[in-house]
């Protein structure tokens, strides 16, 4: 039986990504038994990876479940997995559930494996490393725009916000650009607010104290007015007990 997979190949210099269909068994048994975050030469694959090491990222089996990593089998596997774990989204506030999963064992069952260029060989791959893909967006923000620009704080950074253009879907209307809100964004407004929560909790700190050393002057009145009503709830007892001895 013939088998093929695919190889989707990630080249994170320069953003560009490519998928390539390889129909030899024999250059695809060059990544069985490795795991995922395993690095593997790229000569065995074929003449035009010659001098390319990859990294393997992951992958899915013929029947779509995905690789995850940290599971050491070579085929699918049940789980219970929950929030933060891979491969499983959660629909409800702490929802569990069995699913299935591919081990991150490389293995003949696979029909895509995902990879990661570490090293770049003697030839270029066409479409891969060859190009480049610019950055959609640009940084969001305040400190990272100040970072790209080589900005100080005294510099405006919402004058070096990168915008993009949006092209409507409709025809007849102008394109117009767009900027993302600039996070963290240090402004008079924020500085304002930051000093009214400041005074506001100096002020509840002064009241918490003043409440505090009133309460405590009451009940230190409160004691006094009991010590004082028990010496004479004792007297009343006393002179009782010495009247009715002289009666006797």
């Amino acid at each position: 039986m013939k088998t093929s997979g695919h190889l989707n190949i990630a080249n994170l210099a320069n953003g560009c990504q490519k998928s390539i269909e390889i129909d030899d068994e024999l250059k695809l048994r060059s990544l069985y038994d490795k795991q995922i975050s395993n690095e593997v030469s790229g000569d065995p694959l074929g003449d035009e990876f010659k001098g390319y090491v990859f990294r393997i990222t992951g992958g899915n089996d013929k029947q779509g479940f995905p690789m995850k990593q940290g599971v050491l089998h070579a085929s699918r596997v049940r789980l219970l997995l929950s929030q933060g774990h891979s491969c499983y989204r959660p629909r409800r506030s702490g929802e569990r559930k069995r699913k299935s999963v591919r081990g991150c064992i490389v293995g003949p069952d696979l029909s895509a494996v995902s990879l990661v260029i570490v090293k770049q060989g003697e030839a270029d791959i066409p479409g891969l490393t060859d190009g480049s893909v610019p950055k959609r967006l640009g940084p969001k923000r305040a400190n990272n725009i100040r970072k790209l620009f080589n900005l100080t704080k005294e510099d405006d950074v919402r004058k070096f916000v990168i915008r993009r253009e949006v092209v409507p879907k409709k025809e007849g209307k102008k394109p117009y650009t767009k900027a993302p809100k600039i996070q963290r964004l240090v402004t008079p407004r924020t500085l304002m607010h930051k000093r009214r929560l400041a005074t506001l909790k100096k002020r509840q700190q002064e009241k918490s104290k003043e409440d505090a050393a009133e309460y405590a002057k009451l009940l230190a009145k409160r004691q006094k007015e009991h010590r004082e009503q028990k010496e004479e709830l004792r007297r009343r007892r006393s002179s009782a007990s010495r009247t009715s001895v002289s009666k006797k």
